[in-house]
């Protein structure tokens, strides 16, 4: 309560001091300062300082009002666009000296490109924001000048997230001295120029830079480890020289996320001794065969997120084979093809990468079919029943996946925390998955919430009965079923309306409602929408044909 006091008197002197009051001069700000004194300033500060039995300094609750009206979604309850959020920024900066700062900060926090920075030079300013000059301009503009450097460099101290989409104005630079830094505090640096010149990159390589987003790769940044020493976050668009790209990795020793191309054994080993490293995604937009040479055994000890697209599997195998992840939180592999005999593979070395304790989340999918024999299963089901944390498990390799009652019943025993399976066998049929196999298993996994599955509609083996047993947490189920006839179609929909309250609609894997699904959706409405004293009654064909 004392803290709660303090807090008050705090807020009070603020509201009232003159500086505040010239507020009111600009329209957006009477409306600024009531929602931040109901919905910030009271449940935020207020609590806080509660908890903490501290008041707040003035220069403290301005910086909180500031940060939430920079924020985007308060803006987006208020109804403003970002741009009248910066108009609000911009009025707060010319009502006074204690505003200034803060807000010209965060105005300048985020920049688009060059050209903001540009238009403060005096000499640049009309033709940059005049509507018939301002895509061409810069054609025809002479390089900066030493009188006009600091015009350029006034706000750059405050940007802490630049995107480059295009040199178009490099060449305005060349004059510009690179020491000292010309952005001390950048943090993000997003890189999209198509064609990188030698030089480009000398006004942006900032030591404080913290997350690198490149479309492709530079010579120029090799080192950027080292130049960027506080450098945590590297993404790589596009495919790279592999031999250039590990020397890059190889320069970082704090990255916390790698996204990027296919690297060589050697970056790999040296990946394995970052201690901070948590994320890995490893994509390419064709197959890249590369051998690995000289991989070592090794661990990531606090690796929780791996991820592959388009890498060969092979190679994929061979990385989970040589090193341990007990950390691991999350898998995912996307391919073109993925082979019976690779799947298998892949499966086995995932299911003997000691993460069985911490693993959650698997996602394995190719988009094609491979050419080989249908008669033979994949074996996932059971490969996996030793991940006993899996709360999602999603496989879609174009291949048929061996599960039965019995199978299924096991395998949410060992999942007892799923929330998300998908099991589509897209070619073996009648699968052995029955209703009373399905529901048996579902009594295990009351987490459940999207279910994607084969079950064989014909073989009516349940009854739905009055306080019979419910899963209420299922919302999405799609099922894998071929087009069939003689399927009682209202039986099937008596069953999910009793037994699965939250599913309003079955969805079928291969896109679109065929004949089957749609009659039991028909069904299932109506069964939803009757009021629970009407007598029970069925629906006839031709009433379907009207509904």
């Amino acid at each position: 309560m004392a803290g709660s006091s303090r807090a008050r008197g705090t807020i009070a002197v603020l509201f009232k001091s003159p500086p505040l009051a010239s507020l009111t001069t600009f329209p957006a700000i009477d409306s600024i300062t009531s929602y931040f004194v109901t919905t910030v300033i009271h449940p935020r500060i207020i609590t806080t300082l509660a908890l903490m039995h501290r008041a707040l300094f003035v220069s403290e609750i301005i910086v909180e009002i500031f940060i939430n009206l920079n924020q985007h979604p308060n803006s987006e309850i208020l109804g403003w666009t970002q741009s009248v959020t910066r108009q609000s920024l911009a009025s707060l900066a010319r009502t006074c000296k204690t505003f200034h700062e803060l807000a010209m900060d965060l105005l300048w926090a985020n920049l688009p490109g060059l050209r903001p920075l540009l238009g403060c030079v005096t000499r640049l300013h009309s033709v940059i924001y005049d509507p018939e000059s301002k895509y061409s301009w810069s054609q025809h503009a002479d390089p900066l000048v030493e009188h006009e450097f600091h015009q350029f460099l006034r706000h750059a101290a405050r940007v802490r997230h630049i995107d480059i989409p295009a040199n178009s104005y490099f060449h305005l630079l060349t004059a510009l001295p690179v020491e000292p830094c010309v952005f001390p505090g950048l943090l993000s640096l997003s890189w999209i120029v198509q064609r990188t010149n030698t030089g480009d990159f000398r006004f942006f390589l900032s030591p404080t830079l913290r997350r690198f987003y490149t479309s492709e790769l530079h010579p120029d940044v090799k080192c950027i480890g080292t130049r960027c020493a506080a450098l945590e976050e590297l993404t790589v668009l596009e495919d790279s020289d592999i031999a250039l790209l590990s020397e890059t990795v190889h320069s970082c020793t704090g990255l916390r996320r790698l996204r990027c191309p296919p690297l060589d054994s050697g970056a790999w080993m040296h990946l394995s001794t970052i201690p901070t490293l948590l994320e890995v995604k490893i994509s390419a937009s064709r197959i890249i065969h590369h051998p690995f040479h000289n991989l070592k055994f090794a661990t990531f000890h606090n690796l929780t997120t791996l991820s592959f697209c388009e890498i060969e599997v092979l190679v994929v195998v061979t990385i989970i084979q040589h090193f341990e992840f007990p950390s691991l939180n999350e898998f995912e592999m996307h391919v073109r093809v993925l082979s019976l005999v690779e799947a298998e593979l892949l499966f086995r070395a995932l299911s003997l990468c000691k993460a069985s304790k911490t693993l959650q989340h698997i996602n394995i999918s190719s988009r094609n079919r491979a050419l080989e024999q249908l008669s033979n299963s994949l074996t996932a089901v059971r490969q996996f029943l030793c991940f006993e944390q899996l709360r999602t498990l999603k496989i879609s390799a174009h291949c048929s996946i061996f599960l039965d009652n019995d199978l299924l019943f096991e395998a949410m025993t060992s999942w007892p925390h799923i929330r998300s399976l998908s099991l589509v066998d897209w070619h073996l049929w009648p699968t052995a998955v029955t209703f009373r196999g399905l529901f048996a298993a579902l009594r295990l996994c009351p987490r459940l919430q999207d279910l994607e599955i084969s079950v064989d509609a014909r073989n009516i083996d349940i009854e739905p009965e009055a306080g019979a047993f419910q899963h209420t947490s299922l919302k999405k189920l799609i099922v894998g079923s071929h087009e069939i006839r003689d399927v009682n179609s209202e039986a099937v929909a008596r069953i999910v309306s009793a037994m699965l309250p939250a599913i309003d609609r079955v969805m079928w894997a291969n896109g679109g409602i065929p004949r089957l699904w749609n009659d039991v959706n028909k069904h299932l409405e109506f069964l939803r929408n009757k009021p629970s004293s009407a007598p029970g009654r069925c629906i006839t064909g031709a009433a379907l044909d009207l509904v």
